[in-house]
């Protein structure tokens, strides 16, 4: 397996690109969504930048972690305010899924209109996008794009060791 190494300007960069294509797009969210861990990081980045509000969300699938519904941030998603929903990588694409089926259960779980709330008030950003991941929906924003089935790739963001650096 390789290994990609982002540093700290690599880091600013992916995010600079998803503020080009935010401002390309002229859309700006109501509110940042972080997923915590390795979204949160993009996530203040971009909020500071935009000047928008920033909260995390525990979505943590991997080792056995646990996830935290949050019924406001549904309810807002339904009544379409615009949210941008920020992580580090869509890697296997279970992360957003999560998010996808989480939601509609904490507010009108059998309306149709869900549906219609992804990729539009609510749109996804991340630093890498995996091609070949299994998520949904496609990610909105990204900072560079790799492809995992051509080319099986470990990625290691800065915040990750940035005490060996």
């Amino acid at each position: 397996m390789n290994k990609l190494i982002l540093t700290d300007k690599d880091l600013k960069k992916l995010v600079s690109n998803i503020c080009r294509e935010l401002a390309v797009e002229n859309w700006k969210p109501d509110y940042i969504v972080g997923i915590s861990r390795g979204g949160c990081v993009p996530a203040v980045m971009l909020s500071h930048y935009l000047d928008i509000p920033m909260h995390p969300l525990k979505v943590s699938l991997r080792d056995g972690g646990e996830c935290v519904s949050d019924c406001v941030m549904a309810e807002d998603a339904f009544q379409g305010k615009k949210i941008l929903i920020v992580d580090d990588i869509n890697d296997t694409g279970a992360t957003f899924n999560w998010i996808m089926n989480d939601w509609p259960r904490s507010c009108l779980p059998n309306d149709p209109n869900w549906t219609s709330t992804w990729n539009n008030n609510v749109r996804f950003a991340v630093l890498v996008d995996n091609l070949s991941s299994e998520c949904l929906v496609k990610m909105d924003y990204s900072g560079i794009e790799i492809n995992k089935s051509e080319n099986d790739v470990w990625v290691e963001f800065p915040y990750e060791s940035w005490w060996n650096q």
